[in-house]
């Protein structure tokens, strides 16, 4: 497959744009999809950042690191940005950005309320295309606020398409096209069309502006534009773009719009109630001449640092579809920017897309999966943003501003990141959802590298690497989690990431294993340092990514005296071990002392092994014998113990802890051989954790480790595959459906409750839109498949599982695997109607919507109906993953 993609056009680009600072990288979709309401946006003393930024202010005031914007393109540092805007005649502002609530104003926590679409992208980006569904009528904002006001959490959350804006398809469908005609020469198109009944009109404004870089005190140099003559033959309009970095970029825009000039600068009187602008105009003169007919904020000079080119069609007839041209380039610019080769570009840049994506994915896919695939790559290559932060700035404040609140710079928990100084980022990085969570999270990149993989492996590596540099991993070993709490803890999945990535490029890579493998010890010695609080190799964590998983908040105070032994910490502890030994197994074999890292590893997991068998000596252990499940553990200062018998992912996660050394390696690292012989005839007492294969004919065997051994292994998979229990129709619910009706516990002297509830969490206990009590959550159930087929190719290559549970039907690990693999792809497979499982319960259905696929955050553990943010393709990407490498059932 490696070979079929080099032989492409999008291939051998790529072969040279390794790093992000190629020329073909240097343009692309990096522009956030919301920049307000961040914490780097916020400089409040309380963190409140969704009120601190807030939308109504996203088109007055001056962003200070980024910017955001409809299908917004920009340069790699994110200095010069072109985005496009969209006017009905009836809205109350320009619509220049996505709108949806923040977590306070939902009833489910953020969401975004408005209709979108990656259709294609490819990941130099010399293709690539976005679409938007805009109402007709005004933008019901308000209504939306006060509706979802007034829901609480047992009812969905209202979202547009329950207002009614949309019916009868009163909308236009903003379709965006980028094509590069050479890494500096960008094709923009914006079509836009009237699927409604009756004419209607529309403005359609492409936007050019400057980042403010100018107004902070820290970098006076001041990028400028300016527009420039055409001869009366040539039908566009040119504006030059002057910038220190950049140096001279030229963009034409076609025909003869309106061109509005103005600055980047904050309207003072807009945004704070000053009784006058310190800068005459302001960002918002645009929305104020075309939306209020109010030209007084314009720049009367052809000059500026925001110019917009407003398109405006006043009858856009039903089915017409309406089209406007502009073209991007380095220096001058083509004479004639409009000829034949501009169409001549998107014809063949849309041919190699094809062709690329031909050669990814497997010829054997049919055209529905096919489809999956292609989108969910779109959504990743849109979903790279550009992310700015400097925490020390960001808590210093800048010279021209005032005096940071004295609470930001409190130590943690009271000051947001105060520990985190040394993190200074200005990277291209794949966001986990471009408006609901457009900043980083470390574990969701984990899974965002393992899909990009089949389509950039370079960006993929970068991107692992980047979180362990010395600007992002904090100097005591651990990596930061997301921008809200970098100090919080995710599970350590990035050793299984880089594996898997180092596969997909062809397992040929060990520089890169080894740059990885030197950070991820760091990050090891931290979990050790700081999760083993009783030093007995048992792990505490928090919340683990998995926010409401138990019955109290596993991040809050637990009662004086007691602390919280974690299966799923322990587990993920065991699984971290065994991943870093595979790595340094594969180091070892060209370069011998690795071998002694993978003996400690080696060790390391069987002692992690051990202490859940029997920790402190005392015979208490996180596996129940009874129930045959694993569980968390309440341990008292006076050595009491309280097991929390919850059935959830928290249980699962000590199946995921397994690993294969494959035969005839152990000849070839002798430290680690030699090690686990003696093991197994001195300690008998982790020897139940090495599960060895023999080989054939005498022939040295494979060596496979797992945390749950051959006697307990068939019970808990009796459970997962328990349709009444983990199994759905859609895959892995996070907690068992026998709670249908509650769960009753008495823990440290308090009666507590819990009960499967597949769709929204019915309390806000963390997380606001999310619940892990019942839901089906995608990079869980890929562990999971993953580790079913690992140990399938280990030692469990003959056992056979019943599945489901009770059917009478027996099969191999792997097809069982493939089976629960199946059953994830399945919420994206349409229908006898046509319509997906996977849909968003407020995405109408009809041939407008049934054709385009949703990647949602989460699932309802019962229907497959998708929940949460409604643009994962970040982790849920891996439905992509999952099509590229499956194996034909």
């Amino acid at each position: 497959m490696r070979e079929a993609v080099a032989k492409t056009a999008e291939g051998r680009r790529l072969a040279h744009s390794a790093s992000q600072d190629a020329a073909w990288r240097r343009w692309g979709p990096y522009v956030s999809a919301r920049q307000w309401g961040t914490v780097r946006e916020d400089y409040s003393a309380d963190g409140a950042a969704w009120a601190d930024f807030p939308f109504d202010q996203a088109h007055t005031r001056a962003f200070r690191w980024g910017e955001d914007g409809l299908a917004g393109i920009c340069d790699r540092y994110g200095f010069l940005n072109l985005a496009v805007a969209l006017w009905n005649g009836r809205d109350d502002r320009l619509k220049e950005r996505l709108f949806g609530l923040t977590g306070p104003e939902g009833n489910h926590g953020e969401d975004v309320k408005e209709y979108y679409w990656a259709l294609d992208a490819t990941p130099t980006h010399s293709w690539a295309q976005w679409l938007y569904r805009y109402p007709q009528a005004a933008f019901p904002y308000q209504q939306l606020r006060d509706a979802n006001r007034e829901r609480g959490y047992e009812v969905d959350e209202y979202e547009l398409a329950d207002t009614g804006v949309l019916d009868q398809n009163r909308f236009f469908d903003l379709t965006v096209t980028h094509a590069k005609v050479d890494s500096g020469d960008l094709c923009i198109v914006y079509e836009a069309t009237n699927h409604g009944p009756e004419a209607a009109a529309l403005h359609l404004v492409p936007q050019l502006w400057f980042r403010n870089t100018w107004s902070w005190g820290r970098d006076r140099r001041r990028a400028s534009m300016q527009q420039k003559q055409t001869s009366q033959q040539q039908d566009f309009v040119r504006v030059s773009a002057e910038h220190a970095w950049l140096n001279e970029y030229t963009l034409a825009a076609e025909g003869e719009p309106r061109v509005l000039w103005c600055d980047n600068e904050t309207d003072e009187v807009a945004s704070f109630g000053a009784a006058h602008n310190s800068h005459p105009h302001p960002k918002s003169a645009v929305d104020r001449a075309i939306v209020h007919g109010d030209d007084s904020l314009l720049s009367p000079d052809p000059n500026g640092t925001k110019v917009a080119f407003d398109y405006f069609f006043d009858a856009v007839q039903p089915g017409q579809t309406v089209r406007v041209r502009l073209r991007l380039s380095a220096g001058d610019g083509p004479h004639q920017p409009f000829d034949e080769g501009f169409e001549q570009a998107l014809a063949q840049r849309r041919a190699e897309a094809d062709e690329f994506y031909a050669a990814v994915i497997p010829s054997e896919v049919d055209d529905v999966d096919r489809l999956v695939a292609r989108r969910a790559f779109a959504g990743l290559n849109w979903g790279k943003q550009l992310y700015r932060y400097s925490v020390r700035e960001w808590l210093e404040g800048d010279p021209t501003g005032p005096q940071p609140p004295a609470e930001r710079r409190a130590p943690e928990p009271l000051g947001r990141n105060t520990a985190w100084q040394h993190l200074d980022l200005a990277d291209v990085i794949s966001m986990p959802d471009d408006w609901e969570y457009p900043w980083f999270a470390s574990w969701d990149l984990a899974f965002h590298a393992v899909a990009l993989a089949h389509v950039d492996p370079a960006f993929a590596k970068q991107q692992l690497l980047l979180i362990c540099r010395e600007w992002s991993q904090h100097p005591d070993g651990q990596l930061p989690a997301y921008e809200w709490s970098f100090s919080d803890v995710n599970p350590p999945v990035h050793a299984w990431a880089a594996w898997l990535v180092y596969q997909a490029d062809g397992a040929d890579d060990t520089d890169f294993l080894t740059r990885i493998m030197t950070k991820l010890l760091l990050n090891f010695g931290w979990w050790v340092n700081r999760k083993d609080e009783a030093g007995n190799e048992l792990f505490e964590g928090g919340f683990l990514g998995m926010d409401n998983i138990s019955v109290f908040d596993r991040s809050g105070q637990l009662p004086d005296g007691w602390r919280l032994e974690q299966s799923d910490a322990t587990s993920w502890i065991a699984f971290f071990c065994l991943r870093m030994l595979r790595i340094a197994e594969e180091l070892a074999l060209t370069s011998p002392a690795w071998g002694d890292v993978a003996t400690t590893f080696m060790e390391r997991f069987l002692s992690i092994s051990r202490a859940v068998e029997n920790f402190g000596g005392e015979g208490r252990s996180l596996w129940d014998e009874q129930d045959g499940f694993f569980y968390d553990i309440l341990v008292g200062d006076d050595g009491a113990v309280d097991p929390v018998r919850v059935r959830s992912l928290v249980g699962l996660v000590p199946l995921l802890a397994v690993s294969n050394t494959p035969a005839g390696l152990a000849s070839k690292v002798p430290d680690l051989e030699e090690r686990r012989v003696w093991l197994v005839r001195n300690r008998p007492d982790l020897s139940r954790y090495l599960l060895t294969e023999a080989g054939e004919d005498g022939q040295e065997g494979s060596m496979s480790l797992s945390l749950v051994d051959r006697d307990r292994y068939p019970r808990i998979l009796g459970r997962l595959f328990d349709e009444g229990e983990f199994l759905s129709d859609f895959g892995i619910r996070s907690l068992s459906a026998a709670y249908r009706e509650g769960r009753q516990l008495d823990l440290t002297g308090q009666r507590m409750h819990m009960q499967y509830v597949p769709g929204y969490s019915a309390d806000g206990m963390f997380g606001g839109n999310s619940n892990w009590r019942g839901p089906i959550w995608f990079p869980l159930n890929a562990l999971l498949v993953d580790a079913l087929r690992t140990r399938a190719q280990g030692v469990g290559g003959d056992f056979e599982v019943e599945f489901p549970t009770g059917s009478g039907q027996r099969m191999g690990l792997a097809e069982a695997a493939d089976r629960i693999e199946q059953r994830l792809l399945d919420l994206f497979r349409p229908g006898p109607d046509g319509r997906r499982p996977g849909a968003q319960r407020d995405q109408p259905s009809g041939e407008l919507w049934d054709c385009h696929p949703v990647f949602s955050e989460y699932f309802n553990g019962d229907d497959g109906t998708g929940l949460g943010a409604s643009h994962q393709t970040g982790w849920t990407a891996m439905a992509a993953h999952m099509i590229c490498t499956r194996r034909e059932s």
